[in-house]
Parts: structure tokens; sequence; C-alpha cells
């Protein structure tokens, strides 16, 4: 069978449809782009929680903090997880040896804490206090956490190169 000059010429243009290239600039977009997301979602480093008004006491200690409990003392709050507890001046004019709302607090995050310290029956907490902070509202904490057994306590500070001399 013999084709015209015109039927060739379509079956040709057709075969060339057919076999379409690869658009490699798109796939290499979406590569760099999934690198990108990697790269910054994968950060090993541990932040903790920060607050404009906080500012942490520095330290030369080399541990990372762990994953536990959170308990923040602001100039103006007490914050259990993000949750107000009380204010420094209420808390401060109490005569009480312990914070009955933060004892609640810690006592309902309770079952919370001990899936972070697998079924540990001592929970563990991270007080993040303002450096300026007195000691006896730091003494007040401290009761309130081991009364609500809460008695591997760590303190939250900023790692510095060097020691800060006196």
């Amino acid at each position: 069978m013999i084709k015209s000059r015109r039927a060739k010429r379509m079956e040709r243009n057709h075969q060339r449809a057919k076999t379409p290239g690869i658009n490699l600039v798109a796939f290499m977009d979406i590569l760099t782009i999934l690198v990108f997301f990697l790269l910054v979602n994968s950060s090993t480093t541990q932040r903790i929680p920060s607050r404009k008004e906080l500012t942490l006491p520095v330290s030369v200690s080399k541990v990372t903090p762990e994953d536990t409990l959170v308990i923040q003392i602001t100039r103006s709050a007490i914050l259990v997880q993000g949750v107000n507890v009380g204010t420094i001046d209420e808390v401060s004019k109490s005569k009480d040896a312990t914070i009955p709302k933060l004892k609640n607090e810690l006592v309902a995050l309770a079952p919370r804490s001990s899936q972070l310290n697998e079924g540990a029956k001592d929970f563990k907490v991270t007080v993040m206090g303002d450096e300026n902070i007195s000691y006896e509202l730091i003494r007040k904490i401290l009761t309130t956490c081991q009364e609500a057994n809460y008695t591997k306590i760590a303190f939250a500070a900023v790692q510095s190169t060097k020691a800060k001399t006196l």
C-alpha cells in the first residue's frame, strides 16, 4: 500500500508526540524543596519554651535538658505548661509553705508525666525561673513539687561557654 506524503507526515508527527520528555527542572525544584524541609525539621537540639519576660540564668553545663513537665516563673506569673497558676504577688504574700493551685495542676498533669517518665512514681519537672526571682518563691515551688511527687527537679539555664566571674 502506497501512502501519500500527507499520510507519512502525519504518521511521523504522531510518533514524535507519543514520546514526551521528562521535565527535569520541575523535578529538581521539588527535590530541592524536600531537602530543605528535611534539613530544617531534622534538628536534634532540645528547645525549651521561652517567654519575653523570662531571663534565664547562665550555666556552663554540657548536659541537655530532657522532655519533662515545665514550670515557668516569669517576673509576674507562675505557669505550668503555659497555664497560669498564680501571680508572683499573691504567692509571695501568702504565708503557706506551698502553692495550692500549682499543686492541683501538677497532680492533674501527673498521668501525662508518667507517660514521659515511663511509669515512674517520682515525676520529673523542669523549673524555668527568671534570674531575679526570690529564694523564698523558689522554696515554695520546690516544696509544692515535692508534695505532688515531682522529686526529680531540674533547673533550666542558658548555656554559656564561660562561667561568670564573681
